[in-house]
């Protein structure tokens, strides 16, 4: 099995009609982790460190695709591409 990762469901939904059953296509629902809102979360002190979270609506779909991941022998994250 190959795990596809996107960001939305509608490409998810349309990448999955053009790859075979060996393909599983999941999307993030946009992004999964964000910088802390607190104060604090860059750190210039430490070599810009950064504190990182995940939204915890996003939980469901990130635990999603790690149980997919499970069985899987390939990984794709299909980021768009910026111009």
């Amino acid at each position: 099995m190959i795990v596809v990762v996107v960001e939305s469901p509608s490409k998810a939904k349309t990448i999955n009609r053009y790859l075979g059953e060996e393909y599983n296509v999941f999307a993030t629902h946009g992004h999964v982790r964000d910088l802390a809102k607190e104060d604090g979360s860059v750190e210039p002190e430490h070599d810009f460190a950064m504190s990182w979270r995940v939204d915890p609506k996003k939980k469901p779909h990130i635990d999603a695709i790690a149980e997919a991941l499970i069985n899987s022998n390939k990984l794709y994250l299909a980021s768009r591409e910026r111009h």
